[in-house]
C-alpha cells in the first residue's frame, strides 16, 4: 500500500474503535437506564445539610428572573438553603432585577454579590470563587444563569449525597428548554439526550464514572476548600472538578431524576463561540492532568484521560484525513486502493450513528419520533460536521493562546427570550 493508503487505513480504524467505544457506552446507557427507572431515590435525612446553591451571572437579565422564581421554587426545607446570586460585573439590568427579586422575597436566605471590573468579569471559576466566600453550605449546589430546575432536583441530588459517604457530587440531568426553536436546538436537544445517556450513564454502569456538567450539581464544600477553589485558568471546570473528586477517592453519581431545563443556543454563531470554549477548555485540561496517566493513585481516571485524548486528538485528526482523502479523491487530485472500502465503512458509520442516538433519546418521553430520526439523519452530515470544524478550530485558537502566552478569553454565552 502507498503512504496514502496506510493513513487512510489508521485513520479509518482509530475512527471505528471510538465509534465501538461509543456504541458499548450506548448499550451499557440504557443498561443503566432500565435499572435507574426502578430504582426510587433515598430520603432526604431528618437533619438536612445546609446547602448554598450558588449561579454566576454575567449580562443575564432576560433569563435571571426565570432562574431565581425556579431555584426559590425548590421542595428543599427553605431555612436549610440559601441562594447566591454573582452578578458578575453585569451592565444590562440584572442588578435591579435581582435587587427587585430580593425585596419580593424579604424572608427568603438570598443574596445577590455584585462585583466590579477589578474583582469581576473573568469567567465561571473567578465567579465561583467569589460567591464561595459568602457561602456557609457544607454542600454547595451549582446552577448556570439560564436554568429552570425542578422542583425537586436539589432534594433529590442531596438526598442521594447523604446517603453515601464515597459520593463527593452527584448531578443530575439537564434538558433543553428553547429545543423547537430552531433546527440547531433541535440538533442540540438530540445531542444533549445521548450524550448523557451514552457518556454518562454509560460510563457510570461499566466504570462507576461521571463526568459534573457544570450546572445542576451538588458537591462537598471540604473538597473545594482543599482545592483552593475553582481554576480561574479553566474554561471548563466542570471536567476540572470532576478529576478532583475522583483524585480525593471519592465518586461522582448520575441522578437522571434530578432535572433542570437549560437554554440552548438558537443561533449558528452564538453555538460556534460557546463549543469553541469548551473545546478549548477540554485541552486545557486534558493537557493539564496527561501525568496522571503514569501516576498508580489516578488509575480511576484513567479512562477518561485516554477518552478525551481519542476524541479531541485522535478522532479529530483522523476524521481531517479521511474527510480530505474523500474530497479530493472526488475530485481526482489523489487515488487511494482504500476508497472504496472506506465508503463502506463511511456507511455503516451512518447507520450505527443513526441507531445508537436514536436508542439514546428513547429513554425520554415524548422523543422516540420519526421527525426525530430525519434529525438525527440531518446531524451527521451537517451537525457532525459543523463539530469537527469547532474542534479543529478550537485547537487552533487553544496553540495560539500559549504559542503568544494569551489569557484564554471566556466568552459570555447570549441569551434569547
Amino acid at each position: 500500500m502507498s503512504v496514502l493508503d496506510w493513513c487512510l487505513f489508521v485513520a479509518i480504524t482509530a475512527i471505528w474503535l471510538i465509534l465501538v467505544v461509543n456504541v458499548i457506552l450506548v448499550i451499557a446507557g440504557y443498561l443503566e437506564y432500565l435499572q435507574q427507572v426502578k430504582r426510587p431515590a433515598p430520603a432526604l435525612p431528618k437533619d438536612p445539610p445546609f446547602v448554598s446553591v450558588m449561579v454566576p451571572a454575567h449580562n443575564e437579565g432576560i433569563v435571571i428572573v426565570k432562574t431565581v422564581e425556579a431555584l426559590l421554587r425548590f421542595d428543599y426545607p427553605q431555612d436549610r438553603y440559601e441562594i447566591i446570586v454573582i452578578n458578575d460585573n453585569s451592565s444590562d439590568n440584572s442588578a435591579e432585577l435581582l435587587q427587585a427579586l430580593k425585596n419580593e422575597n424579604p424572608g427568603r436566605n438570598f443574596t445577590v454579590v455584585n462585583t466590579d471590573a477589578v474583582t469581576g468579569g473573568k469567567g465561571k471559576s473567578n465567579a465561583l470563587n467569589i460567591g464561595l466566600r459568602s457561602a456557609r453550605g457544607s454542600v454547595l449546589a451549582i446552577y448556570d444563569a439560564d436554568n429552570t430546575p425542578e422542583a425537586g432536583a436539589l432534594r433529590i441530588l442531596v438526598s442521594e449525597l447523604m446517603a453515601d459517604d464515597q459520593l463527593g457530587a452527584v448531578i443530575g440531568k439537564f434538558r433543553t428548554r428553547n429545543r423547537n426553536a430552531t433546527l440547531l436546538t433541535r440538533f442540540i436537544n438530540v445531542e444533549t439526550l445521548s450524550f448523557q445517556w451514552m457518556a454518562q450513564a454509560g460510563r457510570q454502569h461499566l466504570f462507576g464514572l461521571a463526568t459534573i456538567p457544570g450546572t445542576n450539581y451538588v458537591i462537598r464544600r471540604h473538597l473545594i476548600d482543599e482545592i483552593g477553589g475553582w481554576d480561574d485558568k479553566a474554561l471548563a471546570e466542570d471536567t476540572e472538578i470532576s478529576f478532583h473528586v475522583y483524585l480525593h477517592h471519592l465518586r461522582i453519581l448520575f441522578q437522571p431524576k434530578a432535572v433542570t431545563w437549560e437554554q440552548e443556543p438558537q443561533t449558528l454563531a452564538v453555538w460556534f463561540h460557546q463549543r469553541t470554549r469548551w473545546v478549548k477548555g477540554n485541552i486545557y485540561v486534558i493537557l493539564k492532568n496527561l501525568k496522571l496517566l503514569i501516576e498508580p493513585h489516578a488509575r480511576i481516571i484513567r479512562f477518561d484521560l485516554l477518552y478525551y485524548l481519542a476524541i479531541y486528538f485522535l478522532l479529530m485528526t483522523s476524521l481531517v484525513l479521511s474527510d480530505a482523502v474523500f474530497v479530493f479523491s472526488v475530485a481526482g487530485i489523489v487515488h487511494s486502493q482504500l476508497q472504496g472500502f472506506s465508503n463502506s465503512l463511511w456507511l455503516l458509520a451512518i447507520l450505527l450513528f443513526i441507531v445508537s442516538t436514536y436508542v439514546s433519546i428513547t429513554t425520554e418521553k415524548g422523543e422516540r419520533t420519526m421527525d426525530n430520526v430525519g434529525i438525527i439523519i440531518l446531524m451527521y452530515v451537517t451537525y457532525s460536521q459543523m463539530w469537527l470544524a469547532v474542534a479543529v478550530y478550537g485547537m487552533g485558537a487553544y496553540i495560539r493562546e500559549q504559542v503568544f502566552h494569551k489569557q484564554a478569553r471566556w466568552y459570555k454565552t447570549q441569551r434569547f427570550q
